[in-house]
């Protein structure tokens, strides 16, 4: 491997345990469950309603530390992923990895979008939003990664919302070229297999060429012997985690 250098509206937040719905009881510290927050965003006659269903972590020393505020981690999954089993959110990435026991020092949000839907960047600033006004967040540290489609929602997002992010990693995903100089602010690395299908591979060096011309701070990681799956030695790698966390905004947002 080498690398190179809104107003929110929050309707109501309900957490999901073993099918119920509860609405209002927060998440244990350490443990990830699921949750629907609703929000409100522009549609063709005017605002619509739209409930987000996500799973979110709570680092385990969360309620230990009451005056802390903790880093946010967006995590977007591919196509695969889509419907309306959250479940299925967990068999990729930081979600699965946390099921499996692992432990992070940021608060993980991993939303689903529905069958034959895509990432849509208005909700799912508006759920960072709602998120980051429901808990303790550091708005200088929120971040976003995703894998595939969401490699993809992760480029559309940082554009939309070039000043909301202290970093991204989209990974085998494919970026807009014309937004070069929006997604040029945010520290940005890309990573993608060189076996992956031809346009992806060649979309996600030309972002990367194109962002360092432009003057961001970020990397580009060609795995050489990796087909589509580059994200499961990406979120295996502790690097990923040190890289996202050691960027903050200058300013708060």
């Amino acid at each position: 491997m080498r690398t190179k250098p809104l107003l929110v509206l929050l309707i109501g937040v309900c957490f999901l345990t073993s099918g119920s719905v509860a609405l209002g009881q927060a998440p244990m510290a350490g443990k990830q469950v699921a949750a629907a927050t609703t929000v409100k965003v522009k549609g063709e006659d005017g605002e619509r309603e739209v409930t987000l269903r996500y799973l979110i972590y709570l680092p385990a020393d969360y309620d230990a530390k009451p005056a802390e505020k903790w880093p946010l981690v967006l995590f977007l999954h591919g196509s695969g992923e889509r419907g309306d089993d959250i479940e299925k959110v967990k068999i990729h990435g930081p979600p699965k990895l946390v099921s499996q026991g692992k432990e992070f020092p940021f608060v993980l949000v991993s939303p689903q979008v529905p069958t034959g839907s895509r990432w849509n960047a208005e909700e799912l600033s508006k759920l960072v939003d709602a998120l980051t006004n429901t808990y303790r967040i550091d708005r200088q540290r929120l971040y976003v990664t995703g894998l595939s489609m969401g490699g993809s929602g992760t480029w559309s997002l940082v554009a939309a919302y070039p000043d909301k992010f202290a970093a991204a990693m989209p990974l085998c995903g494919r970026g807009d070229l014309e937004a070069v100089e929006r997604l040029a602010k945010t520290p940005i690395w890309v990573l993608v297999g060189a076996k992956d299908r031809e346009q992806t591979v060649q979309n996600c060096q030309e972002m990367a060429t194109a962002l360092a011309k432009a003057g961001c701070k970020g990397r580009f990681t060609l795995y050489f012997e990796l087909p589509h799956d580059c994200w499961t030695v990406t979120y295996n790698n502790p690097e990923t985690y040190t890289w996202l966390l050691s960027h903050r905004l200058a300013t708060s947002q």
